[in-house]
């Protein structure tokens, strides 16, 4: 590109170089004979040359604009920068110290309160499940062979005590009717017989040991006197419910044949349940028996149950390295259930605290901040040591002193400044 407008121009000043002559000749019209010569050589050429002088005459003309500007402008001026403060300050103790100069919050938005002491209850959190009341709970087993005939209450099925549950064919059974029911005669016998009353005592010991067998096999004293009164004997032994409850779980079917010590049921009283928790190692020695907890469980976030511990374990279960604990819970509503996981909250004592509202303590990863007002315009934001009062309340043991203004609401929305300030 460059050759080609090297040549460009020498083929001009070739074909310019006579009228220059010319123009110099005639002295006085000198730059009027130059200016139309130029124009007619420049007219003579074919258009892509043309377009090329123009090119050519537009780039120096920039050139010499920027030459002129560069000499009238001094580049080398001292630009005068005034240091600014930072906003962000951080002690050497960690401590986040913020400055907002000019910038008034919405007391709509964020509000402070003044930190005072107060007393609070010093509580420990123990978690944990619900289980059956186990002194409430019974199985329900066969106590002879037997043969299942008939189930009168199925899974869930409330019972009373005594309410007939299944039913048993059991030659077992029938062998100690008529033992008894043959005893039982005998006695009558020799009651009214005035020969042979030394033989009564021992008829009398006879017929309450087949008693006893009848109702060691299940047999209720209704059945026992039934037999008496009626002097006959049944086929089927009716297992009956020894307790106010429901059937927790029914492990027969009719029909099914069952040896000595099978289960038939297992029954449960569901107003009557067991809180299992766990206390860690540090809090052993807050423990004791008789001590008033205050349970939540998911299902009601907003209710709370109480219970009172009735036993604590004498040894470490050694997977969890906790401690079992056991409280009783009256399920008076029918709103439990075993299995259920809770929580427990466990007072052992009083102390100083400030409490504030949840929605003041910022949350990161382990750490509890508050963020207090220092100055007009400048905020620091502390961390904290406390525990929940409840899902509204915190009470902060360490890391505030009383009569600091500490910011109760829109603390989150302020520490998003303090997190883009580290950033």
């Amino acid at each position: 590109m460059k050759d080609r407008i090297l040549t460009l121009l020498k083929a001009f000043a070739a074909k310019a170089s006579p009228v220059i002559h010319k123009v110099m000749h005639f002295g006085g019209h000198r730059l009027q004979i130059v200016l139309v010569s130029v124009g007619g050589l420049y007219w003579n050429l074919s258009p892509q040359n043309r377009h090329r002088i123009r090119l050519v005459a537009y780039a120096f003309a920039i050139l010499s604009f920027g030459i002129v500007v560069g000499r009238i402008t001094n580049v080398n001026r001292v630009v005068k920068i005034e240091a600014s403060d930072k906003a962000l300050k951080v002690a050497k103790s960690g401590i986040l110290e913020l400055k907002l100069q000019g910038v008034k919050l919405n007391p709509e938005i964020y509000v402070f309160q003044n930190a005072e002491k107060v007393q609070v209850p010093v509580e420990i959190k123990l978690p944990g499940r619900l289980a059956f009341n186990a002194e409430r709970s019974k199985v329900l087993s066969a106590r002879a062979p037997g043969r299942v005939e008939r189930i009168y209450a199925f899974d869930g099925a409330e019972v009373n005590v005594g309410s007939p549950v299944v039913e048993l064919y059991s030659p077992e059974y029938i062998s100690a009717q008529q033992e008894y029911l043959l005893s039982s005669k005998m006695v009558k016998a020799l009651e009214v017989s005035t020969t042979m009353r030394d033989l009564l005592g021992d008829a009398k010991i006879t017929q309450e040991a087949a008693a006893h067998r009848m109702r060691n096999l299940g047999a209720s004293d209704g059945d026992i006197k039934n037999i008496e009164t009626t002097g006959k004997t049944t086929n089927n032994l009716i297992m009956r419910s020894p307790l106010k409850g429901v059937v927790v779980k029914r492990n027969v079917e009719p029909g099914a044949a069952l040896n000595s010590g099978d289960v038939i049921a297992t029954l449960a009283d569901p107003k009557q349940l067991w809180f299992l928790g766990n206390v860690f190692e540090q809090d052993f020695r807050y423990v004791k028996l008789g001590q008033k907890m205050v349970l939540h469980v998911e299902a009601y976030p907003d209710k709370e149950f109480v219970a009172y511990a009735n036993y604590v374990a004498p040894t470490i279960d050694p997977q969890t390295r906790a401690l079992l604990i056991r409280a009783d819970i009256e399920n008076t509503d029918d709103l439990l259930r075993p299995d259920m996981f809770a929580s427990a909250k466990l007072t052992t004592g009083m102390a100083d605290a400030i409490v504030v509202p949840q929605t003041a303590v910022v949350r990161i990863r382990e750490m509890r901040y508050v963020i207090i007002k220092i100055g007009e315009d400048v905020y620091r934001r502390l961390p904290v040591k406390g525990y929940d009062l409840n899902s509204k309340m915190f009470a902060i043991t360490e890391g505030v002193e009383p009569g600091s203004t500490i910011l109760a609401e829109g603390a989150v929305l302020l520490n998003d400044r303090f997190a883009k300030q580290e950033d």
